[in-house]
């Protein structure tokens, strides 16, 4: 039901733009199919990616691996993945939340959005062009560290630990 009324504003307010201004609306419509083309590979792939480790991972491989009982040795594994991997924030979270539907816990999906977030290990050569090694290990290191910290809290929010 709130996805038919997003979808209902959102056409209303679509609707009010074109008649304000039809010239800027149809280039903002141009401008966000643009951006939408350029997005779909990426989210595509992420997406059959995501798939078929699902259905190769049964969730008891989950468990032993991410799940709740998996505890820190659970957490690194997940901030580490989610480290390395390079993955758009609106991919992440359908992502995690696929995980926790197959059995992943709650702090280790938490380390493994933060992680993904704040920790560019893909992205470090671009990084350090522009911000200097040090700056850019000292940054990523941090942030790193601070995705266990989303874990604790996490834990203590939802028991757990």
């Amino acid at each position: 039901m709130n996805n038919l009324l997003l979808y209902g504003i959102t056409i209303i307010l679509l609707f009010l733009s074109f008649i304000k201004d039809k010239k800027k609306t149809k280039k903002a419509l141009k401008k966000s199919w643009k951006a939408f083309e350029n997005i779909l590979p990426q989210f595509l792939g992420i997406i059959m990616l995501v798939g078929i480790l699902l259905a190769i991972m049964n969730p008891e491989i989950i468990l032993s691996l991410i799940g709740e009982k998996s505890g820190w040795y659970g957490i690194i594994i997940s901030a580490t993945v989610g480290a390395i991997t390079l993955i758009p924030g609106f991919v992440a979270f359908p992502t995690a939340a696929m995980l926790l539907e197959k059995g992943a816990g709650y702090m280790q999906i938490g380390a493994f959005v933060s992680a993904l977030m704040m920790v560019g290990i893909v992205t470090m050569p671009v990084e350090i062009k522009f911000f200097g090694r040090k700056l850019t290990i000292l940054r990523n290191a941090l942030a790193f560290v601070f995705s266990f910290l989303v874990a604790f809290v996490i834990g203590k929010v939802v028991g757990g630990i």
